[in-house]
């Protein structure tokens, strides 16, 4: 018999008792019941999303919500400066470029985070863009971008938004919309919402709103103008994700119960102890300056395939990480600790890595890394 575990950035694990909720017979989604439910949701979301703004559900991955934020806001030929730090920062750049627009990239050394002066001499320069596309949390790298800071140089604009990716950000460390003014906010169902993929949460400021009034892109089914309307009427414009709902409902109220900010306080707490075991193991943080609280990355010791390595942890000792992408490919080891994980995930994970890296001739003292982790575990406690 073989356990398995999944500590990857996504899919995460889902709650037995979510799982169960959305097991439960199928309802049509145009009755008053679901409407209910849907409503109960996307209410509940605002509380997620720090906003009084409506929070929009998409049956869509997060990518979706991506590319519903630049459909409904700009239009071709628009300038948008692109926060590329990683595999997702390009990803906002191809989705622009893909409806257009002119992307003046804005390049960031994997594993750092944008330097929000730096941003700003970027804007001065390119004084027509008319947004900042950025994400919350790489992913990729494991780094965070500093989104409050970011966020001072568009909050006096009305000419100007920032647009946040932030599915692996939300509901993981402090994002609050409304008081940090960010125009757009995006997050996905399988990250800290501890949920299977397939729903997008989309929330847009008053300014952004008026933004979409003025798009030109074209759209049909991310018409997010259309999808506010539905909203007011507890449904959706189309066919949404129902047993997804019914577990975002479920999952949402979870979350109100613990409080945000003892959320946040538990992924912090677990962050810290992952950075603490793999630094105790001898490995390099890949994000030294601006780590995540979403997903600890590391570089494997030298003559070590770091793909093998994700290989055998996952197949060999059952226990799912991440690997590394383009010039990071079978480098680095990636740790996530977001949603429904906690203390003993993370010791888990650790002790994986230390019996995986002795298997793979490294010098591994074990329990080295796991009371590094502990030390800090304990907090919670």
């Amino acid at each position: 018999m073989k356990k398995k575990y999944l500590l990857a950035p996504g899919p995460t694990p889902v709650p037995e008792h979510v799982s169960l909720e959305m097991a439960l017979p199928m309802v049509h989604h145009r009755t008053p019941q679901f409407s209910q439910i849907f409503a109960e949701a996307a209410e509940d979301a605002k509380y997620l999303f720090q906003t009084k703004q409506d929070v929009l559900l998409l049956a869509a991955t997060g990518t979706g919500g991506m590319e519903a934020c630049v459909t409904n806001l700009f239009s071709p030929g628009d300038k948008v400066l692109v926060i590329n730090g990683g595999k997702f920062g390009e990803r906002w750049g191809k989705i622009a470029e893909t409806y257009g627009l002119k992307v003046v990239w804005h390049k960031v050394e994997w594993g750092q985070a944008a330097d929000p002066m730096d941003v700003k001499a970027t804007l001065e320069k390119e004084k027509d863009v008319k947004a900042i596309l950025t994400q919350a949390s790489e992913t990729s790298t494991a780094a965070a971008h500093p989104i409050e800071e970011l966020s001072k140089l568009t909050r006096g604009r009305d000419d100007l938004l920032l647009i946040v990716d932030g599915i692996t950000g939300v509901g993981v460390f402090d994002l609050p919309m409304d008081k940090w003014g960010i125009d757009g906010l995006i997050t996905g169902s399988q990250k800290a919402l501890e949920l299977p993929p397939g729903l997008a949460l989309v929330a847009l400021s008053e300014k952004a709103w008026k933004f979409a009034g003025q798009s030109k892109c074209p759209r049909f089914y991310f018409d997010l103008k259309k999808e506010r309307k539905n909203l007011a009427d507890k449904t959706s414009a189309y066919t949404p994700a129902v047993s997804l709902v019914i577990g975002l409902r479920r999952v949402l109220k979870d979350l109100k119960e613990e409080g945000l900010e003892n959320v946040f306080k538990r992924h912090n707490r677990l962050a810290r102890a992952t950075r603490a075991a793999v630094a105790a193991l001898g490995l390099e943080n890949i994000a030294p300056n601006a780590p995540a609280d979403s997903c600890t990355g590391a570089f494997v010791p030298e003559g070590i395939d770091g793909g093998k390595l994700v290989k055998s942890i996952r197949d060999d000792f059952g226990v799912t990480l991440a690997g590394g992408q383009d010039q990071w490919k079978g480098k680095i080891i990636r740790i996530a600790h977001l949603g429904y994980v906690d203390t003993f995930d993370t010791i888990i994970a650790i002790s994986a890595l230390e019996m995986a890296l002795r298997k793979f001739g490294h010098k591994v003292e074990f329990g080295k890394g796991v009371a590094a982790a502990q030390e800090i575990l304990m907090e919670g406690y």
